[in-house]
């Protein structure tokens, strides 16, 4: 029998797919990451996350399910007993599950070994919702940095609770890479907090982003009514809006830095699993849950019912172990993270105890093929009477000193701000449908910032028709799934 190879998901937080060198940005410092894409595995340039906030992606990249499927589409509805998780799947295979960092993935915290060998969880007081973590660098409410998430250089505190966590999790893994059994195949997911805001980050990487190469953000809208009301909410609430462009560089100079971060700490692991000649032997994911607005459309941090791509796209990198051939190119093919868990049945042999909607990317890392799909597709609200689905669990919802306020207030208000919203994206096209508001339409062609709203462009009549079928038909083969255990009658 094959032996079945190692398998390493590298899950950063929040991370663009255009904080990437490789991908383009002139500013960006990712030598690790750009290095494996060149020699021994393909970056996908259009990955596309299935809901821009962290609990629904990851529970739609763990299932192979859109978040509709089963109505995983908040922060507060988690994978529960006899739903579909790819560790479960892994571990009963016969596979050492190692799995350290955030959760936002399964309910049942008291069974986490039905999903991991070894669970090591977050331990960082890095999140601004934690009130005990000293935050005087917000300044006075009401003044313009108070929502904006900017902190920017920190002190060279590995071990301290700006970034011990990530920290915590690489020192850790790395040390189970060189002494942890071998007598099985191993899956490591280490799920990572950067560079998910606070934007703030130790020297080097703060001092090694060359600020006069960062790239130019994209601007805020000259028509906001055009837009989803919960950017144009998000835009006052903020009061980014008297930020001068220098600032707005330096926060997305220390945003790249934490990239930069995260691509050492990445460097560090493939280390070590060169060191411990496992490197050939293991497969290789590098994906993120979502992305960030990081001062586009004068922005910060991210919605849970708009789709911009700054939001959804994020990087997607497979290197496969060595007996599978491969040829290393950034590859232009539309992808969704519901490809990983198909990707990752299809080279450890797993046949799938569910019907799910992922399609391997491994012919494309063969290249043996260049395309993948027509369209991809991302969801996220609720409807405006399900009250329990606007989050006033969440500790940002409760008052306006926490710095998550002008988010969650919009969405535990009464109106559409955080209600019902689906993508479908096409190469040239990109439509939003939303229930209770105008939808979306742009021409990626001519508006790759997606500043004009083209919905009611009679000259896109076609377009429009073309992409709400499209829509229709997505939701036709996805709307549901039957167990494959059924039952007598």
């Amino acid at each position: 029998m094959k032996k079945k190879p190692n398998i390493v998901i590298f899950n950063p937080d929040q991370f663009r797919a255009d904080s990437l060198g490789h991908l383009g940005n002139p500013a960006a410092v990712t030598p690790n990451l750009d290095k494996i894409c060149e020699e021994d595995g393909v970056s996908f340039r259009n990955a596309f996350c299935q809901n821009p906030v962290c609990t629904p992606s990851r529970c739609s990249f763990m299932s192979g399910w859109y978040p509709h499927v089963r109505g995983h589409r908040i922060m507060h509805h988690l994978m529960r007993a006899g739903e579909p998780v790819l560790l479960r799947s892994l571990k009963e295979l016969g596979y050492y599950v190692w799995w350290a960092g955030k959760n936002d993935l399964v309910a049942d915290k008291d069974k986490m070994d039905l999903y991991c060998d070894v669970r090591i969880p977050k331990q960082s007081n890095f999140q601004p919702t934690n009130v005990k973590v000293e935050q005087s660098w917000r300044g006075e409410m009401g003044g313009e940095n108070y929502y904006s998430f900017f902190k920017g250089k920190i002190e060279n505190e590995w071990d301290g609770p700006e970034g011990g966590s990530d920290w915590n999790i690489i020192r850790k893994a790395v040390d189970f890479i060189h002494t942890g059994s071998k007598d099985k195949p191993f899956c490591m997911f280490l799920s990572l907090t950067y560079p998910h805001p606070h934007y703030a980050v130790e020297d080097p990487w703060y001092s090694q982003i060359e600020r006069d190469k960062v790239p130019d953000r994209i601007p805020t809208p000259e028509n906001w009514d055009m837009k989803p009301s919960m950017v144009r909410g998000l835009y006052g609430r903020q009061n980014l809006c008297t930020w001068t462009e220098n600032k707005w560089t330096e926060l997305r100079a220390v945003y790249y830095g934490m990239c930069s971060r995260i691509d050492y700490q990445f460097g560090l692991l493939v280390d070590a699993l060169k060191e411990e000649g496992l490197y050939d032997d293991t497969a290789i994911f590098v994906l993120s849950d979502h992305g960030d607005f990081t001062g586009d459309y004068g922005l910060v941090e991210k919605t849970q019912n708009t789709f911009e791509d700054c939001l959804i796209n994020v990087p997607f990198i497979v290197k496969p172990p060595g007996d599978v051939g491969v040829k290393p190119h950034i590859n232009d093919a539309l992808i969704e993270l519901i490809d990983f868990p198909a990707t990752v049945e299809a080279l450890a042999s797993i046949e799938p105890k569910h019907t799910h909607f992922g399609r391997s990317v491994l012919p494309i890392v063969k290249g043996e093929k260049d395309e993948h799909r027509d369209a991809v597709f991302a969801e996220g609200g609720r409807l405006q009477e399900e009250k329990h689905c606007m989050e006033k669990e969440s500790k940002g919802s409760r008052s306006p000193e926490m710095i998550y306020w002008p988010r969650m207030s919009l969405q535990t208000s009464e109106g559409p701000e955080h209600t019902k919203a689906t993508m479908v994206r096409t190469k040239e096209y990109k439509y939003v449908m939303r229930l209770y508001e105008t939808d979306e339409l742009y021409d990626l062609k001519k508006d790759p910032m997606e500043l004009h709203n083209k919905i009611e462009d009679p000259a896109l009549k076609d377009v429009l028709i073309e992409m709400r079928e499209r829509l229709l038909r997505f939701y036709m083969e996805t709307c549901d799934v039957v167990p494959h255990t059924l039952d007598s009658r």
